[in-house]
């Protein structure tokens, strides 16, 4: 078939236990019910979180940098042992690792909602990514040994992405009720009613499947992804934080040779844990990249404008929750409605038009007025998820279409992988100048210098979390002169972190108007 969009492939060499039929049935249906349940934990874990730092942050009293790690460990840890338990998946089974780490996320999330500091709860969240690792590339794995016919596996992958941004939509929704009536503990300890139905009716409703002949997992490969993931990041989070230093450099300078490494290492390997090969086909790099920017700029957002919401405009989590629940929801849609207008359109077009999107709902918060309230900031959202529904829905699919057959194994890895450096970089690097931005440029007014003490100067410098904390604590004019200083200072860093996403997506959208623009219509 000669659309990009419509892979017609199956794994090389599939073993498949319990053998779905080609023409399917009920059966096949629920077992992607069951499959979306890790689907859905994993989106709504990390944006209902979001909506759960200003509570983490007045329960645990964090620093900017662990506050971050909160969010980043997990995502980091996810994005550094995808395609490894991709590859270990396809070796011992992909619904016994799905299992496996149905197992481990449910028990680690639980330990983690009563951690009683900022350490354990980011030692928490790296486990939690180690098992979370082993959930996604499981997940899309099973649903094409499932679903044989193209029609239905199409449709069966359809659903699988809009569970990201179904979870996605959820997740304000969800976490900001559960923050604001139990505690924040409760948006983790929510897994683990969520994954006991695929976790008892698995193992019957969904079948096994394995390939017979992968080649040997190779464990210096997986050691050196994570040395260069984890330097690599944290060395970006420094400078971002506090500039240009001899340990940041060092460390990114250390991360990098590291990836150098590997690249070097995966090039002489046989059986090498990443293709890569499959970076020399440019509609594959040129989807990747559109990817994994839809997934930077959509985080990056989401990270300042839950903080914005809450701590300037004083809601509670489940109504700024509710308040981005259009714009979610939207995304979803946009997901959706692509699928049939890449018929009538080129796909490289499309993508390039969501992300041409996104880079309008970031020029509406660069340029915009922030003091108009939060109905300018919603209707970026709105813009920008319409763009990044659009954009990652059809740059995955032509990911998985851009690879011969025997290579779909290792293209849904990479793409999962995709996923969650989007998101880590997203909230690393944006969130990181968001923090420096608003350390640098926040002034403290006269009046509420000479009031409060060092210590507490020093706690509203940290984070507009420890600002607005200390904002109820202090006589009226005083904590007037102090929400004024914070929001001023943080909207600073949100106009410098919302130019530089402009000019990625623009760049972005430029990239793929020419890179795929050959891309036949699907049929």
């Amino acid at each position: 078939m000669n659309s990009a969009l419509h892979p017609e492939h199956t794994f090389a060499g599939e073993v498949s236990h319990g053998q779905p039929s080609p023409g399917g049935g009920t059966r096949d249906w629920f077992a992607l019910a069951l499959l979306m349940f890790p689907v859905l934990l994993v989106a709504v874990d990390n944006t209902a979180l979001t909506f759960a730092l200003p509570a983490i942050a007045r329960s645990l009293d964090p620093s900017g940098v662990q506050l971050l790690w909160i969010v980043d460990a997990y995502a980091l840890v996810l994005a550094g042992l995808l395609v490894a338990m991709g590859s270990l998946g396809d070796r011992i089974g992909r619904r016994r690792l799905l299992l496996v780490g149905i197992s481990g996320f449910a028990a680690v999330s639980a330990a983690s909602a009563f951690a009683p500091s900022a350490e354990w709860l980011i030692a928490g969240r790296a486990a939690m990514g180690f098992f979370g690792a082993m959930l996604m590339p499981s997940t899309l794995s099973l649903i094409r040994n499932i679903f044989r016919e193209p029609g239905r596996r199409r449709l069966a992958v359809a659903i699988w992405a809009a569970g990201f941004s179904g979870g996605a939509a959820l997740g304000p929704i969800f976490g900001g009720w559960l923050v604001e009536h139990f505690w924040w503990g409760a948006v983790l300890l929510v897994a683990v009613p969520i994954m006991l139905p695929p976790l008892v009716f698995g193992r019957f409703l969904i079948p096994e499947s394995k390939d017979p002949s992968p080649g040997r997992v190779d464990g210096a490969s997986i050691a050196l992804s994570m040395l260069t993931m984890v330097p690599v990041v944290y060395g970006i989070k420094e400078l971002a934080t506090h500039g240009p230093g001899v340990q940041a450099l060092g460390v990114l300078a250390f991360g990098l040779a590291m990836g150098l490494v590997f690249v070097r290492r995966q090039r002489a390997l046989a059986s090498p844990l990443l293709d890569l090969s499959l970076f020399r086909n440019r509609v594959f790099s040129t989807a990747i990249t559109a990817n994994v920017l839809a997934l930077f700029s959509y985080n990056g957002f989401i990270l300042f404008l839950a903080q914005h919401l809450q701590l300037l405009e004083g809601m509670s989590p489940s109504e700024s929750g509710t308040a981005m629940l259009p714009a979610l929801t939207a995304m979803v849609v946009a997901g959706l409605l692509v699928v049939p207008l890449v018929r009538k359109i080129r796909p490289g077009f499309v993508v390039a038009a969501g992300l041409a999107l996104s880079a309008t709902g970031y020029a509406l918060v660069a340029f915009g007025d922030h003091d108009a309230g939060p109905a300018a900031l919603l209707a970026a959202l709105l813009i920008l998820a319409l763009g990044v529904g659009s954009a990652e829905t059809i740059s995955n699919d032509l990911i998985l279409g851009a690879v011969p057959a025997n290579k779909s194994g290792a293209a849904a890895a990479i793409s999962e992988t995709g996923y969650e450096v989007g998101s880590l970089l997203g909230t690393a690097i944006l969130g990181s100048i968001l923090t420096a931005s608003y350390q640098q440029h926040l002034s403290l007014p006269h009046s509420v210098a000479q009031t409060i003490p060092a210590a507490s100067a020093d706690q509203a410098r940290e984070t507009l979390a420890g600002a607005m904390e200390l904002v109820g604590s202090l006589p009226a004019p005083v904590a007037e002169g102090l929400t004024a200083a914070a929001r001023a200072a943080f909207d600073s860093g949100v106009h410098i972190t919302a130019a530089i996403a402009l000019v990625l997506m623009a760049g972005a959208s430029v990239l793929a108007a020419v890179v795929l623009r050959r891309v036949p219509r699907a049929k």
